[in-house]
Protein backbone atom coordinates (compact mmCIF):
# COMPACT_ATOMS: atom_id res chain seq x y z
CA UNK A 1 0.00 0.00 0.00
CA UNK A 2 2.73 2.48 0.95
CA UNK A 3 5.45 3.50 -1.47
CA UNK A 4 9.13 3.34 -0.57
CA UNK A 5 9.33 7.12 0.05
CA UNK A 6 6.58 6.94 2.69
CA UNK A 7 8.31 4.01 4.40
CA UNK A 8 11.69 5.76 4.39
CA UNK A 9 10.05 8.98 5.64
CA UNK A 10 8.35 7.08 8.47
CA UNK A 11 11.59 5.32 9.40
CA UNK A 12 13.40 8.68 9.53
CA UNK A 13 10.68 10.22 11.69
CA UNK A 14 8.98 12.40 9.08
CA UNK A 15 5.67 13.59 10.65
CA UNK A 16 3.95 13.86 7.24
CA UNK A 17 4.76 10.22 6.45
CA UNK A 18 3.40 9.20 9.85
CA UNK A 19 0.19 11.21 9.27
CA UNK A 20 -0.28 9.53 5.88
CA UNK A 21 0.11 6.06 7.40
CA UNK A 22 -2.32 6.99 10.18
CA UNK A 23 -4.88 8.46 7.74
CA UNK A 24 -4.94 5.41 5.50
CA UNK A 25 -4.74 2.68 8.14
CA UNK A 26 -6.92 4.12 10.91
CA UNK A 27 -10.37 3.15 9.46
CA UNK A 28 -9.26 -0.42 8.72
CA UNK A 29 -7.55 -0.85 12.07
CA UNK A 30 -10.64 0.41 13.87
CA UNK A 31 -12.85 -2.12 12.09
CA UNK A 32 -10.30 -4.86 12.70
CA UNK A 33 -10.00 -4.00 16.39
CA UNK A 34 -13.82 -4.10 16.74
CA UNK A 35 -13.73 -7.77 15.77
CA UNK A 36 -12.19 -8.40 19.18
CA UNK A 37 -13.49 -5.61 21.40
CA UNK A 38 -16.92 -3.95 21.41
CA UNK A 39 -16.00 -1.10 23.79
CA UNK A 40 -15.49 1.97 21.57
CA UNK A 41 -13.16 3.88 23.93
CA UNK A 42 -11.02 0.77 24.46
CA UNK A 43 -10.75 0.33 20.69
CA UNK A 44 -9.62 3.97 20.35
CA UNK A 45 -7.06 3.50 23.16
CA UNK A 46 -5.60 0.40 21.53
CA UNK A 47 -5.28 2.10 18.14
CA UNK A 48 -3.69 5.22 19.65
CA UNK A 49 -1.25 3.08 21.68
CA UNK A 50 -0.44 1.01 18.57
CA UNK A 51 0.41 4.10 16.52
CA UNK A 52 2.50 5.43 19.40
CA UNK A 53 4.26 2.07 19.43
CA UNK A 54 4.82 2.31 15.67
CA UNK A 55 6.37 5.79 16.13
CA UNK A 56 8.64 4.52 18.91
CA UNK A 57 9.74 1.51 16.83
CA UNK A 58 10.00 3.41 13.53
CA UNK A 59 13.78 2.94 13.30
CA UNK A 60 13.27 -0.85 13.18
CA UNK A 61 10.95 -0.64 10.12
CA UNK A 62 12.28 -2.65 7.19
CA UNK A 63 11.41 -0.65 4.10
CA UNK A 64 11.29 -3.75 1.88
CA UNK A 65 8.51 -5.18 4.09
CA UNK A 66 4.87 -4.21 4.60
CA UNK A 67 4.29 -1.37 7.09
CA UNK A 68 0.59 -2.19 7.29
CA UNK A 69 1.19 -5.78 8.36
CA UNK A 70 3.63 -4.46 10.99
CA UNK A 71 0.90 -2.19 12.42
CA UNK A 72 -1.81 -4.87 12.16
CA UNK A 73 0.37 -7.25 14.18
CA UNK A 74 0.87 -4.58 16.88
CA UNK A 75 -2.90 -4.03 17.05
CA UNK A 76 -3.69 -7.75 17.07
CA UNK A 77 -1.24 -8.42 19.89
CA UNK A 78 -2.63 -5.54 21.95
CA UNK A 79 -6.19 -6.80 21.40
CA UNK A 80 -5.26 -10.34 22.43
CA UNK A 81 -3.38 -9.07 25.48
CA UNK A 82 -6.40 -7.00 26.48
CA UNK A 83 -8.69 -10.03 26.11
CA UNK A 84 -6.33 -12.27 28.09
CA UNK A 85 -6.19 -9.66 30.87
CA UNK A 86 -9.97 -9.27 30.85
CA UNK A 87 -10.40 -13.02 31.05
CA UNK A 88 -8.09 -13.18 34.08
CA UNK A 89 -9.87 -10.30 35.80
CA UNK A 90 -13.46 -11.30 35.09
CA UNK A 91 -13.15 -15.04 34.56
CA UNK A 92 -15.13 -14.69 31.36
CA UNK A 93 -14.76 -13.23 27.93
CA UNK A 94 -17.29 -11.88 25.48
CA UNK A 95 -16.52 -12.16 21.80
CA UNK A 96 -19.76 -11.11 20.17
CA UNK A 97 -18.37 -10.44 16.73
CA UNK A 98 -15.49 -12.85 16.24
CA UNK A 99 -15.95 -16.35 14.91
CA UNK A 100 -14.30 -18.81 17.32
CA UNK A 101 -12.33 -20.44 14.47
CA UNK A 102 -10.84 -17.05 13.63
CA UNK A 103 -9.94 -16.38 17.25
CA UNK A 104 -8.24 -19.78 17.64
CA UNK A 105 -6.29 -19.13 14.46
CA UNK A 106 -5.18 -15.70 15.72
CA UNK A 107 -4.05 -17.16 19.08
CA UNK A 108 -2.24 -19.95 17.26
CA UNK A 109 -0.23 -17.35 15.32
CA UNK A 110 1.47 -16.30 18.56
CA UNK A 111 3.12 -19.73 18.72
CA UNK A 112 4.27 -20.12 15.12
CA UNK A 113 7.88 -19.93 14.03
CA UNK A 114 9.19 -16.39 13.63
CA UNK A 115 10.12 -17.02 10.00
CA UNK A 116 6.48 -17.61 9.17
CA UNK A 117 4.51 -14.66 7.88
CA UNK A 118 1.81 -13.21 10.08
CA UNK A 119 -1.84 -13.67 9.19
CA UNK A 120 -2.07 -9.98 8.37
CA UNK A 121 0.93 -10.13 6.06
CA UNK A 122 -0.45 -13.18 4.23
CA UNK A 123 -3.86 -11.54 3.86
CA UNK A 124 -2.38 -8.24 2.66
CA UNK A 125 -0.15 -10.00 0.11
CA UNK A 126 -3.12 -12.01 -1.19
CA UNK A 127 -5.21 -8.84 -1.25
CA UNK A 128 -2.56 -6.98 -3.27
CA UNK A 129 -2.24 -9.92 -5.67
CA UNK A 130 -6.04 -9.98 -6.13
CA UNK A 131 -6.03 -6.22 -6.84
CA UNK A 132 -3.20 -6.64 -9.38
CA UNK A 133 -5.23 -9.25 -11.25
CA UNK A 134 -8.29 -7.02 -11.69
CA UNK A 135 -9.03 -5.68 -15.21
CA UNK A 136 -6.95 -2.54 -15.81
CA UNK A 137 -9.67 0.14 -15.52
CA UNK A 138 -11.31 -1.58 -12.53
CA UNK A 139 -7.92 -1.87 -10.84
CA UNK A 140 -7.20 1.85 -11.36
CA UNK A 141 -10.60 2.93 -10.01
CA UNK A 142 -10.43 0.59 -7.01
CA UNK A 143 -6.83 1.55 -6.16
CA UNK A 144 -7.46 5.28 -6.39
CA UNK A 145 -10.76 5.25 -4.47
CA UNK A 146 -10.29 2.53 -1.87
CA UNK A 147 -6.53 2.37 -1.34
CA UNK A 148 -5.31 5.90 -2.07
CA UNK A 149 -8.48 7.49 -0.65
CA UNK A 150 -9.40 9.70 -3.61
CA UNK A 151 -13.00 10.89 -3.92
CA UNK A 152 -15.15 8.89 -6.35
CA UNK A 153 -16.40 12.05 -8.06
CA UNK A 154 -12.84 13.26 -8.76
CA UNK A 155 -11.79 9.86 -10.16
CA UNK A 156 -14.88 9.79 -12.39
CA UNK A 157 -14.09 13.25 -13.78
CA UNK A 158 -10.40 12.51 -14.35
CA UNK A 159 -11.11 9.21 -16.10
CA UNK A 160 -14.02 10.63 -18.08
CA UNK A 161 -16.54 8.08 -16.79
CA UNK A 162 -19.78 8.42 -14.84
CA UNK A 163 -19.95 8.25 -11.06
CA UNK A 164 -22.22 5.23 -11.47
CA UNK A 165 -19.51 3.47 -13.47
CA UNK A 166 -16.94 4.20 -10.73
CA UNK A 167 -19.31 2.68 -8.14
CA UNK A 168 -19.85 -0.35 -10.42
CA UNK A 169 -16.09 -0.88 -10.81
CA UNK A 170 -15.59 -0.71 -7.02
CA UNK A 171 -18.47 -3.08 -6.31
CA UNK A 172 -17.27 -5.65 -8.88
CA UNK A 173 -13.67 -5.34 -7.66
CA UNK A 174 -14.77 -6.00 -4.06
CA UNK A 175 -16.73 -9.07 -5.17
CA UNK A 176 -13.77 -10.51 -7.09
CA UNK A 177 -11.26 -9.79 -4.32
CA UNK A 178 -13.57 -11.17 -1.61
CA UNK A 179 -14.22 -14.34 -3.63
CA UNK A 180 -10.51 -14.94 -4.14
CA UNK A 181 -9.54 -14.31 -0.50
CA UNK A 182 -12.37 -16.42 0.93
CA UNK A 183 -11.32 -19.33 -1.30
CA UNK A 184 -7.82 -19.03 0.22
CA UNK A 185 -8.89 -18.33 3.82
CA UNK A 186 -12.41 -19.74 4.31
CA UNK A 187 -12.24 -19.43 8.12
CA UNK A 188 -11.51 -15.69 8.00
CA UNK A 189 -14.60 -14.20 6.35
CA UNK A 190 -14.93 -11.39 8.93
CA UNK A 191 -11.30 -10.33 8.63
CA UNK A 192 -11.53 -10.37 4.83
CA UNK A 193 -14.64 -8.18 4.93
CA UNK A 194 -12.82 -5.68 7.15
CA UNK A 195 -9.77 -5.67 4.88
CA UNK A 196 -11.83 -5.03 1.73
CA UNK A 197 -14.37 -2.56 3.12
Amino acid sequence: MFDIQTKIGLKKGNPDAFKEVFRLLYPRLKGYCKLFISNESQVEDIIQESFLNLWEKRSSIQTEKSVESFVFVIVRNRCLNYLKKKKLEEGKIELENLNIVELQYLYQLDFTEKEEKSLEEMLIESFQKAVDELPEKMKEVFTRCKIEGEKQKEVAEELGISLKMVEKHISKAKQQIRKRLISQYPALILLITILID
